[in-house]
């Protein structure tokens, strides 16, 4: 299962099929992990610096975090697709397809200009988190999100 997690600063995605050590999430940020609520994450309990630094010794490689830049990422099911923007711009999407097996991401792009901030990875995981909640499965053939699903 891919999860995302977001405040007004910073994304954690969180991907349980490696994780096997949240006792140090739960050390490092008490406040902001904990296993016997749900969501189990919650981000506006504690600071970025604190979040930050418990997300950065996870030793399993299940919790990552990046800096949003100012950018949301909305889903937008009826197109098939998630949105980034910056503002009211739209700067990047991550597109899919329904089949009889799932969902499959055929496309995902970002702006040149707004590369390597880790816009993409966030539009592919709001794309694979909507597809768990459908209890759908999800595939890509788009290059960038096979490597997501890999990671």
């Amino acid at each position: 299962m891919h999860r995302l997690y977001e405040n007004n600063d910073i994304v954690v995605f969180w991907d349980s099929d490696k994780c096997y050590h949240a006792k140090r999430c739960v050390t490092g940020s008490p406040k902001t992990f904990d296993i016997n609520r749900r969501p189990w994450i919650d981000m506006s309990l504690a600071d970025n610096p604190e979040i930050w630094q418990t997300v950065s010794s996870c030793p399993s490689g299940a919790l990552k975090c990046l800096y949003k830049h100012g950018i949301e990422v909305r889903m937008d099911e009826g197109s098939q697709r998630s949105v980034a923007y910056d503002g009211e711009v739209e700067i990047g999407e991550c597109d899919y397809q329904r089949t009889d097996s799932g969902w499959v991401i055929v496309h995902t792009g970002v702006r040149p200009e707004y590369e390597g901030k880790g816009i993409a990875k966030r539009l592919v995981y709001k794309v694979i988190e909507a597809a768990e909640r459908a209890h759908v499965g999800i595939e890509a053939t788009c290059s960038y999100a096979v490597k997501v699903l890999k990671e």
